[in-house]
């Protein structure tokens, strides 16, 4: 075994570093999960999570990954059977939504994608005008698709849906986006929202969540699909008083409390403008190297993350072996016809200007040392674009 000086730089899009204040919260002893301490937890976490979700409706709180809450939204809204228009937006548009969908035994209508930009709202409310005997139950969409830093763009699909007077469900993937990047589940009329504690939530995998509509729940009383474990109903009635129908995650209960107070004392409109610097600054330093961003349309750029195109005839995992191995840092491989392609970098959850630094800087030391075609200057960007142009030290001093 290797010791390494030094703090290794999680850089992945998830999980993501855990603030120091969030693992301690967590090093406490375990409560009775009946008693009237724990009911207190649960309240403060319900009361706390809504205003992330922007709902004054339903939270339900899962032990469970990310993609635990994705197959609930859909086995407590729909039937077997039932037609879904699920759009490509990249390989979790696929792996947490069509594959378990069709697995339901769900009508998948896959619309395809180029992975470089989001759900488009056009050919959903085409889709959706055709459909005049309303076979398509749900439009289900990624937020942020982790894969590729593409954020597809909530509200104007709800007005295709509007525009389409379509009485489909909405139902939106959030997983590395919630926390990080501005999401309205109420406002832009959302049916069933899905959330994983292990990104801009700041906490340990192990926590999934749905925010779920009136329009939802009235949806779920008509459902056909077996549910056990997943099921709204006992979970919001136990959640009502406090308590879970089985055993929950107590100890992330803790960390997950401490995580809102945190994101509430900071704000969350300071934590979405603190995301748009680091994603700005970030593609600010892509464009310095002279590669190329995968996301094409500016206004679906990622917040929690940029995905990055590496020259042809240069392999992204070689490098970022290369930058672990030198560098002690992890960056995001290329999933699914991106491997190999590009690579990505996190910049999401307890995260600083210091930090982005630092990980830009790994990365054009690697680009260095791999021998991958760049223009040197994209760290230099990126301070440009955080507000510390270079030749100006005086006057940020002063």
């Amino acid at each position: 075994m290797t010791t390494r000086a030094g703090r290794h730089f999680l850089q992945i899009p998830g999980p993501t570093n855990v603030p120091d204040r969030v693992l301690r919260a967590m090093d406490y002893p375990t409560i009775d999960h009946r008693g009237p301490d724990f009911a207190r937890l649960t309240h403060e976490v319900l009361e706390g999570l809504r205003p992330v979700f922007q709902t004054r409706g339903s939270v339900v709180i899962y032990p469970s990954s990310g993609t635990g809450a994705c197959e609930a939204a859909l086995i407590n809204t729909l039937s077997p059977g039932d037609r879904v228009l699920i759009m490509e937006t990249g390989w979790f548009s696929h792996i947490a939504w069509r594959h378990p969908a069709e697995k339901l035994g769900l009508r998948v209508d896959y619309v395809p994608g180029t992975w470089r930009r989001g759900a488009s709202p056009e050919t959903v409310e085409e889709r959706l005008t055709a459909d005049r005997t309303h076979e398509i139950k749900a439009v289900v969409v990624v937020h942020n698709e982790t894969s590729t830093g593409v954020t597809s763009r909530i509200a104007d699909l709800r007005r295709a849906m509007d525009n389409a007077r379509h009485p489909a469900l909405l139902i939106v993937d959030t997983i590395s986006s919630l926390a990080s990047i501005d999401y309205r589940h109420d406002e832009w009329g959302v049916d069933v929202t899905a959330a994983g504690s292990q990104k801009g939530l700041m906490l340990p995998p192990g926590l999934g969540f749905n925010a779920v509509s009136d329009k939802a729940l009235a949806a779920a009383k008509s459902s056909k699909m077996p549910k056990a474990y997943w099921d709204w109903e006992p979970m919001l009635k136990n959640m009502a008083s406090g308590f879970f129908p089985y055993t929950p995650a107590t100890n992330l209960l803790y960390a997950m409390r401490e995580a809102l107070a945190m994101l509430h004392e900071e704000g969350l409109t300071e934590v979405f403008a603190r995301h748009q610097r680091h994603g700005d600054a970030t593609r600010a330093a892509v464009r310095g190297w002279g590669l190329e961003v995968l996301c094409e349309d500016p206004r679906e750029y990622s917040n929690s993350l940029t995905a990055i195109l590496m020259p042809d005839g240069h392999d992204a995992d070689r490098l970022r072996t290369l930058i672990l191995e030198k560098f002690d840092m992890s960056l995001g491989t290329g999933l699914g016809k991106l491997a190999g392609r590009a690579f990505r970098i996190g910049h999401l959850g307890s995260f600083n200007d210091l930090m982005l630094a630092g990980t830009l800087c790994g990365v054009e030391m690697g680009l260095r040392l791999a021998g991958v075609p760049h223009t040197d200057g994209g760290v230099m960007a990126a301070l440009d674009s955080l507000g510390v142009p270079v030749g100006k030290a005086e006057a940020v001093l002063s």
